[in-house]
């Protein structure tokens, strides 16, 4: 009775982070779509222009506010995402930046807890190992 209960017990929290993968890869979907039509309506109207782009970032209080934020929210995912790799066996921050810098946080953050949650059944966190 007892192996039966961890069994049950071991394949709800595979089934728990199953769905979690499903939810980070639509989130992941979904973040990458959304930015992508507000930054191709800018790109109509106003061509490839980089100074544009990053003027209308601050343009008023709220839009200043919200780039702020994100900025913020950026670095400090980049920070923890460095943290984990040196200290376990987190996915390498690279691919992650490169989302977050080229479509933004709304992508590389979900897309970084879906490849924890896909490699070895979920995030696992051990100390990296020391070769001699």
């Amino acid at each position: 009775m007892k192996n039966a209960k961890i069994i049950l017990r071991q394949s709800l929290i595979i089934q728990k982070e199953s769905d979690m993968k499903k939810i980070y890869l639509f989130a992941t979907i979904l973040g990458a779509i959304i930015p992508y039509f507000f930054f191709f309506q800018f790109i109509q109207l106003n061509g490839v222009n980089l100074p544009d782009f990053i003027s209308a970032l601050f343009v008023n209080g709220a839009a200043g506010g919200f780039s702020s934020d994100l900025l913020l929210s950026s670095f400090v995912f980049w920070v923890f995402m460095f943290q984990q790799w040196k200290m376990s066996n987190a996915p390498k921050p690279c691919l992650f930046i490169a989302l977050n810098l080229t479509i933004g946080l709304s992508c590389a953050l979900p897309a970084y807890l879906y490849a924890i949650q896909a490699s070895h059944n979920g995030f696992r966190p051990q100390p990296k190992r020391n070769a001699l």
